[in-house]
């Protein structure tokens, strides 16, 4: 007993602090629970604000990156100096003095054709024969009634001068004098609508024989024997020029417009005879130069009698310019051909593209020359992409400058 009470004198107050530090613990745990889950949502916040953070950066950089890569590369430099123009070399197309398609004026088949393509014809001379056999028995029946016509109209005067002189001594009524009278005027127009269409049917039958309406050469036929032939421009049944005299067009800048002088002798050259110049007139000119090319238009018509120039064919226009113009040389791959005309591409304010129109005067294949459109100062796209507009930002590198001397 002794060492017992001895061991634990007290043990009612032993007890006593395990049961005051339960109500303690318990308040404890929640609270830190609590701070646990703030702590989880704060780093949570911070993780997911650094995500949202890394991912507009991306975004921003993967925009900037794509908007470089969408401006083209593009190689740009001063456009080399070429020598002054003194003359001015432009192309010229050649066409025939007259050129007409010839069509049916009546139906019918043809019965027979006399000349074929390249074939050289008179004025008047005939080309062909069409059967028209409805209009043949359409100008009979028209002749008859002219004549039955005429017969009536000559009754009713010889009637209506009858009752006209009766008519004085009273031995007819005055109503049967008009009345004979007016039948005669009517029987008259009769016969002048019945001449008429006697006349329009004659024409008709004329128009079976084709003829040449001026002297000139036969460039096609489109009909055979025995095709069904419809009168007006449903179908061409020739085409004919006249090549004696041919015409040739070109275009003149406006800066050397005023060298269009009409009567003035201009050299012509042809890819098809080497070496031989051939010599025309400028007739005329459009007196206005248009707004779309800024491009004075003018004819000049050369002697053809030889034959030895051909419709339809390139002319080099030669004319000679009234002082030294400066020119530029520019590979022919930074030409851009599009509806609104010949273009260069240019580079302007650093990197935007700029399209100009331009002129050329030489063309070699590798260069070509300019005589209108940029200057000295201007920064040439060498190789520019189909795709190059207006306005497109670019990405322009120096590079070496391909264009030779002319």
């Amino acid at each position: 007993m002794t060492n017992e009470s001895q061991s634990n004198p007290n043990p009612s107050h032993s007890a006593a602090p395990d049961h005051e530090s339960a109500p303690e613990q318990a308040s404890i745990a929640p609270g830190r629970a609590v701070a646990g889950v703030v702590v989880l949502l704060v780093v949570l916040a911070v993780l997911g604000g650094i995500g949202i953070l890394r991912r507009m950066h991306s975004d921003k950089v993967l925009a900037e990156t794509t908007n470089e890569l969408a401006a083209p590369t593009v190689i740009a430099l001063p456009p080399k100096p070429g020598a002054p123009v003194t003359d001015l070399v432009l192309p010229g197309n050649v066409t025939a003095y007259t050129d007409s398609p010839i069509y049916a004026r009546t139906s019918g088949y043809l019965l027979h054709w006399y000349y074929d393509i390249g074939a050289r014809v008179k004025k008047n001379a005939l080309l062909a024969v069409i059967d028209t056999p409805e209009i043949d028995q359409q100008l009979q029946q028209a002749e008859g009634d002219l004549a039955t016509a005429q017969a009536n109209a000559n009754n009713a005067r010889i009637q209506a001068d009858r009752y006209t002189d009766l008519v004085k001594s009273d031995a007819v009524s005055r109503q049967d004098t008009d009345t004979f009278v007016n039948l005669a005027a009517a029987t008259a127009a009769a016969v002048k609508a019945a001449q008429a269409n006697v006349q329009r049917l004659r024409e008709l039958q004329s128009f079976e024989r084709v003829y040449a309406p001026f002297d000139g050469v036969v460039t096609a036929r489109n009909i055979d024997i025995g095709q069904l032939i419809d009168q007006g421009a449903g179908k061409e049944l020739f085409h004919m020029q006249a090549i004696q005299t041919l015409r040739v067009y070109t275009n003149v800048p406006q800066l050397y417009s005023q060298t269009a002088k009409v009567g003035a002798k201009i050299n012509l050259t042809f890819p098809e005879h080497p070496g031989k110049t051939f010599q025309g007139t400028l007739v005329r000119t459009a007196k206005a130069i248009d707004p779309a090319s800024r491009t004075l238009l003018v004819e000049i018509d050369v002697d053809n009698r030889g034959s030895e120039l051909l419709p339809g064919s390139l002319a080099q226009v030669h004319f000679k310019t009234p002082g030294a113009a400066p020119t530029f040389i520019v590979p022919a791959a930074a030409l851009i051909f599009r509806r609104e005309g010949l273009q260069l591409g240019t580079v302007v304010n650093g990197n935007v593209a700029h399209l100009v129109r331009v002129i050329i005067g030489e063309d070699d294949g590798a260069n070509v020359q300019i005589i209108s459109g940029i200057n000295t100062s201007d920064r040439v796209i060498q190789d520019p992409p189909d795709s190059l507009i207006e306005g497109e930002k670019v990405a322009p590198v120096s590079g070496h400058n391909s264009a030779g001397g002319n």
